[in-house]
């Protein structure tokens, strides 16, 4: 493992919290210091999430101190260990998700070593950097949240992107029947690829009406709940249960569909799971060394795009798996 020349390294710096605009690539943030329990990983790759987006905007219940780095997860190089940690070793490939101050669109980041997970020599670093938050958040929308059961109906509104792919793979792995929706033929293509039951287009206005033809749902993942969620409460089969993982506005709803079928609606944020949830880290691993976690990347930016990648992952129509922006080279 090569060593670290300087004190300095590049990074995206935001100074405000706001537009794109304030996404600069600095030459001479200083690298960060590591502690006894953590890991200084060299980012080759970094993930974009919507939440990320959030937090940059300044629309997030916790946001970091000025100026801070942007960025959640990450794949890259082991660059030197803390005292403490006993897992790892300079050299090691290995993705994270960072939940501190120190962001990933930057060529070194500390992260804790409970954030550090190996990456199989099968993932390039770029399905490295697509793992944290999106597969992450499915497992705890699916099974910490919902209480998804073997041959339950779960349909994932909005399957084609980054979260909603790691949903239809870990519930197809564990005996769901899946129905995924999503905006174009490519994305719906992209949704039965990586094992869905079926797949509804949900810009085609009849798609509604041919869900409620058929069985209803045990479980709903929603990824745009102010258009969307009206419609789940009426999917719902009695006792059904709707995770809300993404909103973008408000939503009118009409309470007696809860009534009727005693039906729950609740919200998950990956950032806020507790240390007791990491057994959703043990079943992502299993499924990178079973093979059926197979991140799914749209388009690789250079570390100067990161705020067209921030644009694109709001903005961006027809979306086909995550975007990563690469930081450097190995």
């Amino acid at each position: 493992m090569a060593t670290i020349r300087g004190t300095m390294m590049r990074a995206v710096l935001v100074r405000q919290f706001g537009g794109i605009e304030n996404m600069k690539v600095e030459n001479n943030v200083p690298i960060p210091t590591i502690g006894n329990k953590q890991i200084m990983v060299k980012v080759l790759v970094s993930g974009v999430n919507p939440v990320d987006t959030y937090i940059r905007s300044g629309f997030y219940g916790k946001l970091p101190d000025l100026p801070y780095i942007p960025g959640r997860d990450a794949a890259g190089l082991v660059q030197r260990i803390g005292s403490e940690v006993t897992k790892f070793k300079p050299g090691d490939r290995v993705f994270t998700c960072q939940s501190g101050q120190m962001g990933t669109l930057a060529e070194y980041t500390c992260v804790d070593e409970s954030n550090v997970h190996p990456l199989d020599e099968k993932l390039s670093y770029s399905q490295g950097a697509s793992i944290g938050i999106p597969y992450f958040t499915a497992y705890r929308a699916l099974f910490t949240k919902a209480q998804a059961k073997k041959n339950e109906r779960v349909l994932i509104h909005g399957a084609s992107g980054s979260v909603g792919l790691a949903a239809v793979q870990m519930g197809k792995a564990y005996g769901l029947h899946i129905v995924g929706t999503a905006g174009t033929k490519e994305g719906m293509d992209l949704v039965s690829g990586v094992g869905a039951d079926e797949v509804f287009n949900h810009h085609d206005p009849k798609y509604f009406d041919k869900l409620q033809k058929g069985e209803k749902f045990d479980v709903i993942l929603e990824m745009l709940a102010n258009v969307n969620l009206g419609k789940d409460l009426i999917l719902m089969k009695p006792r059904g249960r709707t995770v809300v993982i993404g909103s973008r506005g408000s939503v009118t709803i009409d309470p007696r569909d809860f009534i009727s079928t005693e039906a729950v609606v609740m919200g998950v944020a990956v950032l806020s799971a507790s240390p007791m949830e990491s057994e959703s880290a043990e079943y992502v691993l299993d499924g990178i060394n079973a093979g059926w976690v197979k991140p799914v990347v749209n388009r690789v930016y250079q570390l100067e795009e990161a705020g067209q990648a921030h644009h694109d992952i709001i903005h961006g129509t027809g979306t086909k798996g995550k975007l990563v922006v690469k930081v450097q080279e190995p």
